[in-house]
């Protein structure tokens, strides 16, 4: 449960063997290559192989037209060398075409479907007009355009009322009244564009409609169901170009990925003159996998070097986690990742995250609900979350042991601690007004063994790099660590046991000492590295340093004050579900209803919000205090495709 171990791992070969080491450097999942250009830049004489890809735009082609075919291409594994590409641009511009042919086909037939059919519904809502359309239609001085307008356009036609035309509305939907409207030649324009800033969608009867409405729908009815038969047919033939192009398309799919994925590598390489060298870091336990990789190839040499020796390159971070912490490492990485040289954080957050959501969302039957969930969410979605649900639904319901709360049922266990492990009940009572005191007091007792324990860490990780300036001096540091002990302890055997511990010497030494020290951090500092203390004089010094060590003072208190929501929620919890109890035994017959529609309702929202709560208290409670995340994730080429 930390971070792995890197090593530096040099492959180094000739230039006639560059083409079958990038082969399996591809392959490698366990490699986190470093580019050339990192290394070449800072040596003169050495060169790269950073082309231009030639493979990038016919894939980039192909996956649009694979897209645009709608096409699902299996997995294909292409590992020749030698693809005739020429013949491969031709063989899928041949398909292609072919494709729009019968899509641009199909696409005009949809059209004029779509336009038969609405010309249909217009026929419906005229089909008591006893008049034939062959008569409307070769009328010389007036013009006549059937469509439909929406309803609130309807009644502004009352402001164009001296208008020259005549508007007649034959049957009305939801939205569009279904009509038509008469003018003559002479304002023909004038009265289109009145009614197109209506937004009038004009819907033209077919030139091949002939007689009454009646005989028209016939006409029409019988040339949508040709155009339907038409349509099938060109589904059809797109389905046998698909099914005949599929396997080759495939095929294509794995030799452009396979050769895009090689000269992607070729960033990697080091040209060394007649030789070459790709450089990447290697977790230590990986090494040998790697090694074996290559060693059936000829003439290729792998080095195997400490992951510090080349003080160019900073090592990535691999993190490794046990069962319980590596769902948890969603978290880390929201907010960035850890150093390598720092620790992983990860099995710190696993503990604490499981622990207050247990301890602010007791409750056996919605813990292991929760948990059943989360198993469901992780089994059939693959849900990272679904992962964490598990962890801390069985803490959920732990704490819900504890608090004897089933389901927001207080007393159902109580037997369970009266008659079988003999108390006088239950060990915990939520509602109980005597307990909301100690509650919040412990609360805060939490919250400041959390931040005292993330000093600790701070102060840890800056003695591992050396960095003895924010680990003396820091409010998370020795100085931070010192004086706010003391306050809490002072305060705790002052207030709890009545013991005066406030002396002089205690104030002097161990809280305005350390207060001193955090206020004079900068330049102490400068001062151990052999700088001058106040390089921009003392005043500006001065009003700054004053106003950071008051917010110093006031995060620490607003710090440990923050940990207070961890007893509200516990009280809301059982709150809420004393309110749904209550509104159970209210409802009668449908008790169970609400019961268990109750249960829904609190474990979807309060669940969600002491989730994102705990996780608040993760990152500006504890983060912050030791938390960098300046580092970069391990990543080999493999799995950055």
């Amino acid at each position: 449960m930390a971070i792995e171990k890197m090593r530096l791992v040099n492959i180094l070969s000739d230039q006639v063997h560059l083409s079958d080491v990038l082969l399996r450097f591809i392959e490698l999942d366990n490699f986190h290559p470093v580019p050339a250009s990192r290394i070449a830049d800072k040596v003169g004489g050495l060169t790269t192989l950073n082309e231009e890809n030639p493979y990038t735009e016919l894939l980039t082609q192909f996956q649009e037209i694979s897209h645009d075919m709608e096409l699902e291409l299996p997995e294909v594994r292409m590992r020749e060398q030698d693809y005739n590409l020429m013949e491969t641009r031709e063989y899928i511009g041949r398909v292609y075409d072919q494709y729009k042919k019968i899509a641009t086909v199909k696409e005009d037939l949809i059209k004029v479907i779509q336009e038969n059919k609405d010309a249909l519904f217009q026929l419906n809502n005229i089909e008591t007009l006893d008049v034939s359309f062959d008569d409307l239609f070769s009328c010389k001085f007036i013009k006549i355009r059937f469509g439909r307008l929406p309803l609130d356009s309807v009644d502004k036609l009352k402001y164009y009322n001296n208008r020259p035309f005549i508007f007649k509305s034959f049957s009305q939907d939801k939205a569009y009244s279904w009509c038509v409207y008469i003018t003559t030649n002479k304002y023909e324009g004038e009265v289109d564009n009145i009614f197109s800033s209506l937004y009038f969608e004009r819907i033209r009867i077919p030139d091949f409609v002939h007689g009454t409405p009646d005989s028209a729908k016939e006409m029409i009815q019988e040339e949508i169901d040709t155009d339907y038969k038409q349509l099938s047919h060109l589904d059809e033939e797109m389905l046998k170009l698909k099914e005949s192009c599929k396997d080759r398309f495939a095929q294509i799919k794995g030799e452009l990925e396979f050769l895009n994925r090689t000269y992607e590598a070729r960033q990697f390489v080091l040209c060394l003159g007649e030789r070459f060298s790709i450089t990447g870091f290697v977790a230590k336990r990986d090494v040998a996998d790697v090694v074996k990789t290559f060693e059936d190839l000829e003439g290729v040499e792998i080095e195997d070097r400490p992951a510090s020796s080349d003080m160019r390159l900073t090592p990535p971070t691999k993190l490794r986690n046990g069962w319980f912490a590596r769902p948890f490492v969603m978290f880390v990485e929201m907010y960035g990742t850890p150093g390598y040289r720092d620790f992983d954080p990860t099995p710190f957050v696993a503990f604490t995250y499981t622990l207050l959501f247990g301890i602010m969302f007791g409750d056996v039957g919605q813990g292991l609900v929760l948990s059943l969930v989360g198993y469901i969410a992780y089994k059939w979605k693959h849900m990272q979350l679904g992962e964490v649900g598990v962890r801390i639904g069985l803490s959920s319901a732990f704490f819900g042991l504890v608090y004897g709360s089933v389901f927001g049922n207080e007393e159902i266990l109580t037997p369970l601690y009266t008659k079988v492990f003999g108390l006088a009940g239950k060990p915990i009572e939520v509602l109980d007004g005597n307990f909301t005191m100690p509650l919040l007091i412990c609360t805060v007792v939490i919250g400041a063994v959390l931040i005292v324990t993330c000093i600790c860490m701070n102060i840890f990780l800056n003695a591992k790099r050396r960095d003895y300036g924010e680990m003396l001096f820091s409010q998370n540091g020795i100085s931070g660590l010192v004086f706010y002990t003391a306050v809490l302890v002072g305060a705790a055997l002052q207030m709890g046991f009545g013991i005066a511990v406030f002396s002089l010497p205690y104030v002097l030494l161990l809280i305005i000492l350390p207060l001193f020290l955090i206020f004079m951090k900068e330049p102490l500092i400068r001062k151990l590295d052999k700088q001058d203390m106040f390089p921009d004089g003392f005043g500006g010094f001065f009003t700054e340093s004053f106003f950071e060590l008051f917010e110093v003072c006031l995060s620490f208190v607003a710090n440990t004050m923050s940990f207070l929501r961890i007893g509200g929620f516990v009280l809301s919890h059982a709150g809420m579900m004393l309110v749904v109890s209550t509104l159970s035994h209210m409802v009668g017959g449908g008790s169970l209803a609400v019961m268990i529609f109750g249960n829904i309702f609190v474990m979807a929202m309060e669940g969600m919000i002491v989730g994102i709560q705990v996780l608040r208290l993760e990152f500006y409670e504890m983060f912050s205090r030791y938390f960098e995340g300046n580092g970069y994730a391990f990543q080999s080429l493999k799995n950055s495709d």
